[in-house]
Order: structure tokens, then C-alpha cells, then sequence
């Protein structure tokens, strides 16, 4: 299944996109994130990671394409443990998702950005994720 999302806020778009380019920042306006370890400092294709959440939830990611000229990136996420155990094979292949960012400027005469998501992955999962991501976007477009 295929859901798109598209959130205006007032952050210049330089601001949305440096949130996404910093891993390190992502729990600032992520709020389903607790921390995250990635093998470079800035966001570029290739980079993995773990994204930890609350209650035990590790997802690893693979950063497939960035491009920051254009504030598009592409990534790739899939359950490795739930409240610390370890999830089975099946379970892991189940809450695969595929998400799709882009900031660009909104058109709005305050200057905000528009960010967007495509996520792609199971109808259970994509339909349960969706308004947590919806939340974040806010977040992640608002000024501090």
C-alpha cells in the first residue's frame, strides 16, 4: 500500500530539511523516536542506522538515495526487535516500509515549507504509522 502526506509549516525550508539531514536531531521532532545511531553525522545515500523507539521498538534503515541540492530522501525500515526481544523473520518482512521525504518552500508568504511523505509498505503498517508520521511532519515544519 501507497499513503501520501503533505504538512505545511512555518519553518524556512533550510530549517526542515537540516531536521532530516541530522540524524542526531530527529528525536527533537520525532516524537516516536527516543534515539538514533547512524554511520555518518549527516544524512547521505548509503548511510545505516538504527532508529530506537519507546517500548523497545529498534528499527534498522538504510538511507537509499539523498539528495540535498533537491531536500528529497529516500529510506528504507524494518522492524529488528519489539520490547527487546527480537522479532522473527516474518514479522521483520511485515513492517518493511519504504518512505519518501522531500522539503520544499510552501507558497506561504510567511516563507514556511511543505514537507511530503510517500510510505510504502503493508496496509496494516502504513495505516497504523500514518498519523504518528502525520504528527512528526507538524513538528517538523513548526518554528521552536
Amino acid at each position: 500500500m501507497r499513503r501520501e502526506l503533505a504538512v505545511t509549516g512555518a519553518a524556512p525550508p533550510p530549517l526542515a530539511w537540516e531536521r532530516y539531514a541530522d540524524p542526531s536531531l530527529w528525536p527533537t521532532w520525532s516524537p516516536q523516536i527516543a534515539s538514533v545511531q547512524a554511520s555518518t553525522a549527516r544524512l547521505r545515500t548509503g548511510t545505516i542506522g538504527v532508529v530506537r523507539g519507546h517500548g523497545g521498538l529498534r528499527l534498522a534503515f538504510t538511507a537509499e538515495d539523498v539528495d540535498d541540492g533537491a531536500r528529497r530522501w529516500t529510506w528504507r525500515v524494518e522492524p529488528t526487535h519489539a520490547l527487546l526481544l527480537p522479532l522473527p523473520g516474518a514479522l521483520r518482512r511485515l513492517g518493511r516500509l519504504r518512505l519518501e521525504h522531500g522539503v520544499a518552500l510552501s507558497g506561504r508568504v510567511d516563507g514556511g515549507s511543505t514537507t511530503t511523505l510517500a510510505l510504502e509498505g503493508a496496509a496494516p503498517v502504513v495505516l497504523a504509522y500514518a498519523p504518528l508520521a502525520a504528527l512528526a511532519l507538524r513538528r517538523l515544519v513548526a518554528l521552536p
